[in-house]
């Protein structure tokens, strides 16, 4: 089976798909750094008690989950994981919206602005 013919790939409950694995890997590039990774965390802030940061990161810390697919290394802590585990991350490129997404199954609710969850 060819890359672009993968199913999305679940990895320590974390689902990344191609598009968003894409999406990665050209802003990856154009950072001009070897090595980069999408470190995908959770912290307090926001209205709804927790906010997700999505970084593109070349540590490795002690404690992280980390697997690749499509290419594609994400990383994620180890207290973060339970919040994340079952979330799709999808990244969404239409006259009404562009950038990542993520749906949470965990996520009882969010702010209006869906910047934050609880």
């Amino acid at each position: 089976m060819s890359v672009d013919q993968q199913p999305e790939v679940q990895a320590d409950g974390i689902i990344l798909t191609e598009v968003a694995a894409k999406k990665v890997s050209d802003l990856a590039a154009s950072e001009g750094e070897e090595g980069l990774a999408l470190r995908i965390s959770v912290a307090p802030g926001g209205c709804s008690g927790l906010r997700y940061q999505l970084a593109l990161d070349d540590r490795d810390l002690e404690g992280d989950i980390e697997k690749e697919w499509y290419g594609v290394k994400v990383v994620t802590d180890r207290m973060s994981a339970p919040y994340l585990s079952g979330a799709t991350i999808d990244f969404v490129d239409t006259i009404q919206q562009q950038g990542f997404t993520i749906d949470n199954p965990n996520a009882g609710g969010s702010c209006a602005c869906g910047d934050s969850f609880h």
